[in-house]
């Protein structure tokens, strides 16, 4: 009907150390039927892969997938054998890469899926997209959003401390996000929702008041980074786009994903586009920089392992990955803008 907007939410998210064993009886409560695909890669499936299903088994015939990439190839390998075996759901148990090939492939099979992140990289944990690999790069796509995340702390934290440090450069991100999006509200008349906003936003402030706490590497700071991914998702959901988490900063970690020759994780790029972005807001780019060295996260191209010049080339392209976002990159930078840019905030 028209004026009325569906909203995909989790219904049971399960977060602290050990809740991994918890998975059946979470899958059972909200009553999860049939066969049941669990979605792995070669070393996830040793940490929680491996866990999920000797859990599950115990009440599910289970098969199990492994992927090494999220792109269409790999989501078509999981739509046909869940189609095979006539799967009611699916269990990603991974890293972001594995969770969208899940979220993707329950959308294509009109099947519920359930998150079992083993690292907090980014917020696709929650969120109803799905970052896919294609001819052109990697772009963001409409998934559905998990019917329940198991977030076991005690694995997260095991993960190297990079992913956890690269989760809150996508989080932080959400305040250029929000910026762009309210200024395509402002000048495109884009539709805009106060109160995904507003939760992005205070997610990211978390993250900002928490650097320390989160550098310490103890549960407590992962279980933070985890709720605020969560969070964060939640907001995209709440949306209906990724607008409230993803702008000017990710159009600049997309591009220089197909610029630079060997890209650095998708939250360190776009930390580093944070940082670059909010100076074009004419925000506070110095704090984020300090939360983000803070916390122990890529704040220069050298420490990102890019070269200044792929930085550069990135900015000048930004723009040009989403013609139909609008955000404070307008119609590009020039080359002497976007040069100024960069050395202006260290960045190069």
């Amino acid at each position: 009907m028209k004026g009325i907007k569906m909203m995909e939410l989790p219904r049971n998210v399960v977060v602290g150390p050990g809740v991994i064993h918890e998975i059946l009886p979470v899958c059972s409560g909200l009553k999860l039927y049939g066969n049941c695909i669990i979605i792995t890669g070669n070393r996830t499936e040793k940490i929680a892969g491996k866990i999920v299903k000797e859990e599950l088994e115990k009440e599910y015939s289970i098969d199990m997938v492994r992927v090494k990439e999220s792109n269409e190839r790999e989501v078509e390998r999981v739509v046909e054998l869940s189609k095979k075996i006539d799967a009611g759901f699916i269990v990603s148990a991974g890293g972001g890469k594995i969770i969208d090939v899940g979220k993707l492939s329950a959308r294509k099979l009109g099947i519920p899926v359930v998150s079992v992140p083993t690292s907090a990289s980014h917020d696709g944990i929650a969120s109803s997209r799905a970052s896919i690999k294609g001819v052109d790069g990697r772009t963001s796509v409409e998934a559905v959003s998990p019917v329940a995340v198991i977030a076991d702390t005690e694995i997260i934290s095991s993960a190297p401390f990079r992913l956890i440090a690269s989760g809150c450069g996508d989080i932080l991100a959400n305040k250029t996000a929000v910026m762009d999006w309210k200024l395509a509200y402002r000048l495109r008349d884009e539709e805009y929702s106060e109160y995904a906003a507003a939760l992005s936003e205070m997610t990211a402030e978390i993250i900002m008041e928490s650097g320390e706490v989160i550098r310490e590497g103890l549960e407590e700071g992962v279980r933070l980074v985890v709720k605020a991914l969560i969070s964060s998702g939640v907001a995209m959901s709440i949306a209906g786009s990724s607008r409230p988490a993803s702008g000017s900063e990710h159009l600049f970690s997309h591009a220089l994903d197909m610029i630079a020759e060997k890209p650095a994780l998708h939250g360190e790029q776009c930390g580093v586009g944070t940082i670059m972005m909010m100076s074009l807001h004419g925000g506070d780019w110095e704090r984020i920089r300090k939360v983000l060295k803070s916390i122990g996260a890529p704040v220069t191209a050298v420490e990102l392992g890019v070269d200044d010049d792929e930085i550069i080339e990135a900015l000048l392209m930004a723009h040009k990955i989403r013609p139909d976002r609008y955000t404070i990159l307008g119609s590009g930078l020039t080359r002497r803008a976007a040069k100024k840019l960069a050395k202006k905030t260290g960045v190069i």
